[in-house]
């Protein structure tokens, strides 16, 4: 392991080294402080945005446990506490205990590695113990254009650290097709019932992006499908006409963090335009208001459609940003190595170059901490010891690293 000292620009980084928590010097007052971009929008309820930081939050040691890496795009623990990555450009790598990548692993199959495209995310089936499958997500060429597709397959490790895919299947593919390169998501996320949640985006551009609204259509969704990517008897719209069956709920932007909570609930964080950032809890059914409704402005500076931020038939967001962090990875700390984290949210911020920290209240944002890492935060996941692993990346591709955080 490495520890370092400098700046991370790349592949050093910043550390502050201390004991135990701090009193926040500025415990009340919110972590963002520049101007939004929708001066004249309000919050439709308190600490809906801009909550305060707690009044004592932990001293963090920063550490690079692998750094070399490809431009990864996610990280899932196995069992025996190596880390399985993907690549965006569609490798995978198996990382040892001591921070070394393997040799890409034979049998991915070919990806659309392009703009915001490639192979996403990747996640271990909940009876990986015994079958050793791994559902992953990536961008799929097809003939009439591209879109987000899911796969599995069985993951048969060699004694080199590398490995190979067996009895590979896609077992999904968001549709219609649209011969675009943004907005592809993707997170996966098992429930406590072993169903499996998909996110996905809307594809950006004007034309597609209305069909978030539209349940024929699988832009701007989050699915849940079973191990075999066929809707499940439950799901709220399966019996609709014309509907996808495989939608959970409907009405979002671009979704690429997502993670269960404490309770077995699904929670995602969505990029919003210019402000708009989302913290959300789909339930069946239910609509999140992308493109009708929406904090944040357009990138050109206008509002988004009408630039109403309620609407009746929509859900509000339990929480928004603006501005951005532009979310990529989260996960759910219930660990104890951390106790001052512990039932929180951990957000990973491409902008905010760092983990984004919600403090719950039930259902509700009490605080919001930010932990500076001086680098665009691709995933974020819990160890099996309880510590905090991010994985940076830069804009535009270049190395990646992994880093682990803990209380110092």
């Amino acid at each position: 392991m490495k520890r370092l000292s400098l700046l991370l620009t790349g592949s050093a980084l910043s550390i502050a080294l201390a004991a135990g928590s701090v009193l926040a010097q500025n415990a009340g007052q919110p972590a963002e402080t520049k101007a939004p971009n929708a001066l004249d929008q309000k919050p439709a309820f308190a600490n809906q945005t801009r909550a305060p930081q707690p009044a004592r939050m932990p001293r963090i040691t920063h550490e690079v446990v692998a750094d070399g890496l490809p431009h990864l795009w996610a990280l899932e623990f196995l069992p025996d506490g190596r880390m399985l990555v993907t690549a965006k450009q569609g490798a995978m790598h198996i990382i040892s205990e001591e921070g070394q990548a393997g040799p890409k692993i034979e049998g991915v199959p070919k990806v659309l590695s392009g703009g915001q495209g490639g192979l996403l995310d990747v996640a271990l089936a909940p009876n990986f113990a015994t079958s050793s499958m791994i559902f992953f997500s990536f961008s799929e060429q097809r003939d009439d254009g591209n879109g987000t597709s899911v796969a599995s397959a069985k993951l048969v490790p060699d004694d080199r650290g590398g490995g190979r895919l067996e009895n590979l299947k896609v077992i999904f593919r968001q549709m219609p097709s649209y011969d675009g390169n943004k907005h592809f998501g993707s997170r996966l996320v098992f429930g406590p019932n072993s169903e499996l949640y998909v996110t996905v985006g809307e594809r950006s551009d004007p034309q597609p992006r209305v069909q978030a609204q539209d349940i024929a259509s699988g832009l701007g969704k989050v699915f849940r499908i079973d191990m075999n990517g066929k809707a499940l008897p439950d799901n709220p719209f399966v019996n609709r006409q014309g509907a996808r069956p495989e939608i959970w709920s409907l009405g979002h932007r671009n979704l690429q963090s997502a993670t269960l909570d404490g309770q077995g609930r699904l929670w995602t964080v969505e990029h919003g335009p210019r402000g708009g950032d989302e913290l959300n809890r789909p339930e069946a059914g239910k609509n999140y208001g992308w493109p009708e409704v929406t904090y944040g402005i357009d990138y050109s500076g206008r509002p988004i459609g009408k630039g109403i931020t309620t609407m009746k038939e929509t859900e509000q967001p339990v929480y928004f940003w603006d501005p951005v962090i532009a979310p990529s990875g989260m996960a759910y700390y219930d660990g104890d190595a951390i106790p001052e984290w512990k039932n929180s949210f951990l957000i990973g911020g491409l902008v905010a170059q760092g983990v984004v920290v919600l403090h719950m209240d039930g259902d509700k944002v009490a605080y919001e901490e930010r932990v500076p890492l001086g680098a665009r935060i691709r995933d974020v996941k819990v160890g099996p010891d309880g510590a905090v692993y991010a994985v940076t990346e830069q804009r535009g591709g270049g190395e990646s690293t992994i880093v682990k955080l803990t209380k110092s």
